[in-house]
């Protein structure tokens, strides 16, 4: 099946300004939303409290549900419908972090049926300690961080040769992290700060094509998080698998456009380094639309029809595919044309 003709030539670098502006707008709106709301809306798995998911026999008010846990101690709650409103189900969730027996259960399972005048099926209670929820929180920021750098390593080694360099680059960043925190210092500020510190130190160090992936992963990432954000969807524990899936997905696109740079220069190296970038682009992307549109038709489908469960980590994977395709053409690309700028001028 020939998707796109052999010989297509768009001249996607021309666009490079348009699309820089683009990107530095969403993210700009992105992270606008992320200091207005304070952060994203994190799940009980990050903030700690209580989860109840239940299921009434017929529909009910959602006051009627509220009074059932001012009843038995659950003040303050947040009721929200859950999935198709003709299932009746709902999400409860509170910042009270209460043991959860099988007593308990019962005990809930009472209280709203009394409020409520219909029978009611709890069909999942969870429960995590805010300490917890903030130490799973710091594991997943570390992870991420650490995800970044172990590629900065492997795209440094393998487009440039500089293994130890970006590995001892690596390394003095994850010790410096590490001495911080002992410090009691805030870990979202620390690796902020040392995200910073590593786009520096690939500035100076001339680690073009690092720099031009890791700024596209982290263009994605915070895109991603930022429109969580703004539609108030929950951050849990899977969308950090849905982030960190993404960041494969992405550096994976931004490779593949790498290598046929790389092949490229040798091949048309008396030609300028707007032919070779465009050459290149246009020579992937029928791999990389048909690699998109087949993953986007699995993730439209789960998200359509996969059930509440699964509905915000389908909906991560499909704002990450979507803006991972992107980025590997219009973020990571033009950063090697950047470079040969900065070059020129030295």
């Amino acid at each position: 099946m020939q998707f796109i003709k052999p010989d297509i030539n768009i001249n996607f670098i021309e666009k490079r300004k348009i699309a820089f502006f683009i990107s530095i707008a969403m993210i700009l709106f992105c992270i606008s939303s992320l200091v207005i709301h304070k952060g994203p809306r994190y799940g009980v798995d990050f903030a700690g409290g209580l989860l109840i998911q239940v299921k009434f026999i017929s529909p009910v008010k959602i006051d009627d549900v509220k009074s059932g846990l001012y009843a038995i101690g659950l003040g303050k709650p947040s009721v929200q419908m859950f999935g198709d409103h003709k299932e009746n189900e709902f999400l409860i969730r509170t910042d009270i972090a209460v043991t959860t027996t099988e007593g308990f259960s019962k005990e809930v399972e009472k209280s709203l049926e009394s409020a409520t005048a219909t029978d009611v099926e709890i069909r999942r209670v969870e429960m995590v300690g805010p300490q917890v929820g903030k130490d799973l929180r710091e594991k997943a920021l570390f992870a991420m961080f650490y995800a970044l750098l172990f590629i900065t390593i492997y795209i440094s080694g393998r487009f440039e040769l500089k293994w130890i360099l970006s590995g001892v680059m690596a390394a003095a960043l994850m010790g410096a992290v590490y001495f911080f925190k002992l410090f009691n210092v805030s870990i979202p500020f620390l690796i902020a700060v040392a995200i910073i510190v590593t786009l520096i130190l690939f500035w100076f160090l001339e680690l073009k094509y690092a720099m031009g992936a890791i700024v596209a992963l982290i263009h994605d990432v915070t895109i991603t998080v930022g429109l969580f954000s703004i539609f108030d969807k929950e951050f849990t524990l899977p969308i950090i698998a849905a982030l960190l899936t993404i960041i494969g997905y992405s550096l994976n696109d931004t490779i593949i456009v790498f290598d046929r740079i790389r092949e490229n220069l040798r091949k048309h190296h008396k030609s300028s380094m707007v032919f070779i970038l465009n050459r290149s682009v246009n020579e992937t992307l029928s791999r990389t639309l048909l690699t998109s549109l087949t993953t986007l038709v699995v993730l439209i489908t789960l998200f359509l029809l996969g059930g509440g469960i699964i509905h915000d980590f389908a909906f991560a994977m499909i704002i990450g595919v979507l803006v991972g395709t992107y980025s590997s053409i219009y973020v990571a690309t033009p950063i090697l044309l950047a470079w040969q700028v900065r070059g020129k001028k030295k």
